[in-house]
């Protein structure tokens, strides 16, 4: 017990360490400036620098007298920003674009080459429900979902390079899997075009999935949602139109985030000018009546 409230009081001080530099910026705070907040030994706060360095937590200030944050504070950030903030956000849009279709919503971030669902929101009817739920924390491969192939297509091409360099990641998992890199980086040249991305049961036999990225300031995919359901009443007209939805409702998180748009900007149409009627008169002939 007693070496239980050692390692917590030893944790509560380091991220109370961590919060004081927070609140002095890039000036930072020596050891004894610390020691002195914490009213801690000089020696324990000594050590807890130790760690928190070699961890990528906190640095030597420039000048070496002091110590301030360092990179892995800004991954925790954007790690925030990018993830559990984007699913705030989404959240009630994924709600009412469940309510409006039918359909379950779901949201996954990219992981390298795989999805990772972060947030679902099921369909007030039934009739998709137990055959489309995805649980969260879950994992499927990015290049056969409508998720995963949604945020694939704004990433560079190199990018997409490096990550399917074997042909071993794209296996096959239904007989509409996409297998080969070419016929991949054609698909992603399409969902770029249309901005959305359709799993025509390339990853369940008998489910059609349609997704969108959700993308950020820089253009680069914070996470994609989707809508799922069963293949059977899932016409192409259908397709098309829950496309077009899916692709409004991500934007419309895309832009409260600040983010890009992933749908094409459509060019107004010019007016036609509209022609003069040309008027034949008629040439009067002397004489006639």
């Amino acid at each position: 017990m007693g070496e239980e409230r050692a390692i917590a009081r030893t944790a509560g001080r380091a991220l109370d360490l961590l919060m004081f530099l927070v609140e002095q910026g890039q000036n930072g705070l020596t050891a004894r400036e610390l020691a002195q907040k914490l009213g801690a030994p000089r020696t324990s706060v000594a050590d807890l620098l130790k760690v928190l360095e070699g961890r990528g937590f906190v640095a030597p200030t420039a000048e070496g007298h002091g110590w301030r944050l360092d990179f892995r504070v800004a991954q925790l950030g954007n790690a925030y920003l990018h993830e559990f903030s984007v699913r705030e956000v989404g959240r009630a849009a994924m709600r009412e674009l469940s309510r409006r279709t039918g359909l379950t919503t779901q949201m996954a971030v990219l992981d390298h080459t795989d999805i990772v669902y972060i947030e679902r929101q099921d369909a007030s009817r039934r009739r998709s429900e137990p055959h489309v739920v995805t649980d969260v924390g879950s994992r499927l491969p990015a290049y056969c979902t409508s998720l995963g192939k949604a945020m694939l297509a704004f990433l560079p091409d190199d990018e997409i390079d490096r990550l399917y360099d074997s042909p071993a990641e794209l296996a096959s998992r239904t007989r509409n899997t996409i297998t080969t890199l070419a016929r991949l980086k054609s698909e992603l040249a399409a969902i770029r075009r249309r901005g959305y991305a359709v799993d025509q049961e390339e990853t369940t036999e008998g489910i059609v999935c349609i997704g969108s990225p959700i993308l950020g300031a820089d253009g680069r995919p914070e996470a994609a949602i989707s809508l799922a359901g069963l293949s059977a009443g899932m016409p192409v007209a259908t397709i098309e139109s829950l496309g077009r939805t899916v692709a409004r409702t991500a934007s419309q998180v895309s832009g409260t985030r600040g983010g890009s748009r992933a749908i094409p900007k459509v060019k107004a149409a010019k007016p036609r000018l509209r022609r003069r009627p040309v008027v034949h008169r008629r040439r009067r002939v002397r004489g006639a009546a």
